[in-house]
């Protein structure tokens, strides 16, 4: 069985396998910054090839905050993954997104303090481009998957990165609010940072599963009420997934040079390549291997 992959999908609470994989296998990976969150699945999903991560590890047992998300982006680079499908739950900052209610942003604010967000450095400078921080291309997949499911959704809005692990004050959320902020998670940065910088292209699927703390009815968010939604979710959430993966194009289709993402580096690395380590040449090749390849592999 092939050990590549062209899709990926980063599963988050609630969803830590997807249903329908046929010739799976579990891949160990190590990458130079150290291992994933747990085995990669491998195998046949909707006649694709496709590679799934659980992002808290089987059992949910790894913090938001302590999520090896260099090792999971490289991970997923390395098998192939041309595009990323994120997973995760979010709190709602609008009366109009309920629970259950799923949202593709279009936008992102970075509100982490303590995350590893770029693969560059010792000796490497590169400044991708972060204007658009989801992939437009398999952000159209997504909202048309969520038609085809019959899934209450909305096609864009704003997810504000929060640190976690804890949920938000009142008067955290009442910022968020007032600045305009559609929904509040903790995984979304610095994936999205990440996979812009490995030219894979990606987006997010991110339930409501609360009002967050600032709703009226909802002044203390609770990990109970959170899973109880996230279960109701879940079936959704996996027919979106399989509607998503049937519309994505194979590897090598021209179609897939619409997106950005996949030439994101191509400008972006300022440092000359023969003052660049070669350690990092060999560490960043599945990355940088197109642009600036270690000695003996021109």
């Amino acid at each position: 069985m092939s050990e590549t992959a062209s899709i990926g999908i980063i599963g988050g609470s609630g969803l830590y396998d997807i249903e329908g994989f046929e010739d799976k296998r579990d891949v160990e990976i190590d990458t130079p910054f150290g291992k994933p969150s747990d085995a990669l699945t491998l195998g046949s999903f909707e006649g694709k090839r496709v590679a799934f991560l659980a992002r808290h590890g089987r059992g949910h047992r790894i913090l938001p905050h302590e999520l090896n998300a260099r090792a999971n982006v490289y991970a997923m680079k390395t098998l192939g993954v041309e595009w990323l499908v994120s997973i995760s739950a979010v709190g709602s900052l609008k009366e109009e997104y309920e629970p259950l209610h799923m949202l593709i942003p279009d936008q992102i604010v970075d509100r982490t303090r303590q995350r590893a967000s770029t693969f560059f450095g010792r000796g490497l400078v590169g400044h991708v481009a972060f204007a658009h921080p989801f992939s437009t291309p398999l952000r159209a997949h997504l909202i048309a998957a969520c038609e085809e499911a019959g899934v209450t959704h909305h096609d864009s809005g704003t997810y504000v990165c929060m640190e976690g692990p804890q949920f938000s004050s009142k008067a955290e959320s009442g910022l968020y609010r007032s600045w305009g902020m559609d929904v509040i998670g903790m995984t979304a940065l610095p994936e999205a940072k990440l996979a812009r910088e490995a030219e894979i292209s990606y987006a997010a699927l991110a339930m409501v599963t609360d009002y967050d703390c600032w709703h009226p009815d909802h002044d203390s968010v609770t990990v109970d009420q959170v899973i109880s939604v996230l279960i109701k979710n879940a079936a959704a959430a996996k027919a979106v997934v399989g509607a998503t993966v049937r519309r994505l194009p194979p590897p090598g289709d021209p179609s897939r040079e619409a997106c950005e993402a996949h030439r994101a580096i191509a400008n972006a690395l300022m440092t000359a390549p023969d003052l660049v380590p070669e350690e990092i040449k060999r560490e960043l090749e599945p990355i940088i291997g197109n642009y600036m390849p270690p000695k003996g592999a021109e």
